[in-house]
């Protein structure tokens, strides 16, 4: 028992180091600080473009200057007004389906190599399964929002902080109003109860979250000691569920964490499944029902998949060769020998990519990049075998695979916040609405369809888990992805405090939020913890109250 302690303790700690010190870390990393890049962004010179009325016009304003959006690897006004202004409908057309696939490679980065790194990392440190589900669990599914608000907060732009703040509030108020609202109207007619320890203390510690924040941003700063206090506020949620599981008797986040693993593991989204592999699986369990059309639907999903993976490839291929992948089911020696040597030129790009790539400094960063991606891939080639991943020295396997994961994924934020701020010049929308709505929406449709799925397809317990889960990701990414991201900020400003424009139209929001929350409390208390149509129809509604005001405000403001 002594043991099984001491590992657990070993194992809080590890992922809590690998967590946040690549977390403050990316922030630097992926944008070198020098001289320029310390000097504050124009804000008002991407704002002029309005006052030119075409596209060539635009093009020449925008040579003029440095780049006044563009925080990623691509300037898009640039793209769009000097290419196509013959053609603005198509360069639009282009941008957000490189949007959608922004989107895509974000969700997939999250649940196919960071979830796959957490959950092996869980089981070798030995994680309880009531920790690993309030801290892995969570940092797997609000992974999206924990890079979009690092790259808001900590990217090379600094004025992008209304992005990160709306995006979090935005995917709370979604994900706790209409993900919950229609799980409550489709559950209405099953009358399930919801467990009501879980739910008054998911709530309570929500509403110290949005209270915290709250303050923040009507004092209008915060300094790093500030920021880690408002950051470890999420600890303490962790410990309470620790807490009352270990000594109250409460089992209920265990056998959340359970079934989850029934339907597959963290890194396998409940309806990645598809057609081909339940007929698979019908031939290996003895089910001997294939007939004609089974055999037709073999053949339609078999080209189905050929073609996706055939239009992936570009956007998988870079990731399958840099980052290091060790589970059973997805073990490839080759790809595991060319993912460690990759992996340290790709982070050596990654600090030169701002650079002159002709000058000595970056030649030496490349040449230690190759000089250590080559020695490790010869380690991996000599030290595994081609049938089986490592078993000893697993742990530096998994670590590479967390940082690059995590790499990715700060990769794939960085340019969907540049993105969409460019979107919001292009279009003359805020970049908060778009924070607030699309990127919000983007992030949480995933939560929709998994906790939808698993409400409608689990029995009671499977909602007891969506529903808590409803709350859970966004106390995490209220308290942990934006504090992680406050406190990346406040150390970099160190001694002095980093400045929040106060928004009274964000606290709007977080005041809608809190009545959602409330709304919630009431009725489910009224009706006995029953989830029913008048609760998920109340929180459409105020949803929809706080949405509409938001994009009147807005639209007021162009006008």
């Amino acid at each position: 028992m002594g043991f099984s302690f001491s590992l657990n303790r070993f194992g809080y700690l590890t992922i809590t180091f690998f967590l946040v010190i690549s977390c403050l870390l990316l922030g630097f990393f992926t944008n070198p600080v020098d001289s320029s890049a310390l000097r504050p962004k124009s804000e008002h010179d991407c704002s002029a473009l309005k006052h030119f009325h075409d596209y060539k016009s635009k093009c020449a304003y925008l040579k003029s200057i440095d780049p006044c959006a563009s925080q990623g690897f691509f300037d898009y006004l640039s793209f769009l007004y000097c290419n196509f202004e013959g053609f603005p409908i198509l360069g639009q057309f282009l941008l957000f389906l490189w949007l959608l696939l922004l989107f895509y490679l974000l969700g997939h980065t999250a649940s196919e190599y960071f979830c796959s790194s957490l959950e092996s990392l869980s089981k070798l440190l030995n994680l309880s399964p009531t920790v690993a589900g309030v801290t892995l669990l969570s940092l797997g599914n609000g992974a999206p929002d924990l890079f979009a608000s690092l790259v808001s907060f900590m990217g090379e732009s600094k004025g992008t902080y209304d992005v990160g703040l709306n995006t979090v509030v935005g995917g709370s108020g979604f994900v706790t109003c209409v993900v919950v609202g229609i799980i409550s109207i489709s559950l209405h007619s099953r009358r399930v109860r919801i467990e009501r320890a879980a739910f008054i203390r998911d709530i309570c510690f929500f509403c110290v979250a949005i209270g915290s924040l709250a303050l923040i941003l009507v004092y209008g700063k915060i300094n790093f000691w500030g920021a880690l206090a408002f950051c470890s506020l999420y600890a303490v949620y962790v410990a309470f569920v620790y807490l009352s599981w270990r000594f109250g008797g409460d089992q209920g986040s265990e056998s959340d964490l359970e079934s989850i693993h029934k339907r597959g593991s963290l890194s396998e989204p409940i309806l990645q499944r598809d057609g081909l592999e339940e007929i698979e699986d019908g031939v290996v369990n003895g089910e001997h029902q294939i007939v004609d059309d089974d055999d037709h639907h073999q053949r339609y999903y078999y080209w189905k998949r050929l073609v996706l993976w055939v239009i992936t490839l570009p956007l998988n291929l870079p990731r399958i060769l840099t980052i290091p992948v060790v589970s059973e089911a997805k073990w490839s020696k080759p790809l595991a020998v060319a993912s460690v040597t990759f992996a340290p030129v790709l982070l050596s790009f990654l600090w030169n990519w701002k650079r002159q790539p002709t000058s000595f400094e970056a030649g030496i960063v490349y040449l230690i990049g190759c000089l250590i991606g080559i020695a490790l891939g010869f380690i991996a080639g000599a030290t595994t075998k081609k049938s089986t991943p490592p078993k000893k020295w697993l742990l530096p396997w998994l670590a590479g695979g967390f940082v690059m994961s995590m790499t990715w994924s700060y990769i794939s934020a960085q340019e969907l916040v540049a993105l969409l701020t460019s979107l919001g010049y292009i279009f003359g929308v805020s970049p908060s609405i778009l924070g607030l709505t699309v990127l919000a929406w983007g992030n949480s449709i995933g939560d929709l369809i998994t906790n939808l799925t698993m409400a409608l397809h689990d029995g009671n317990e499977g909602a007891q888990v969506a529903v808590s889960g409803c709350y859970a990701g966004p106390i995490f990414n209220t308290l942990f992805a934006l504090g992680i991201s406050l406190v990346g900020c406040g150390w970099e400003a160190y001694p002095s405090s980093i400045v929040i424009k106060t928004d009274p139209r964000l606290l709007e929001s977080l005041g809608f939020l809190v009545v959602g929350l409330v709304w919630s409390f009431l009725v489910l208390f009224s009706n006995r913890m029953r989830l029913g149509g008048v609760m998920g129809i109340g929180l459409l509604v105020i949803y929809l109250a706080s949405l509409s005001l938001r994009i009147m405000q807005t639209g007021g403001d162009a006008h």
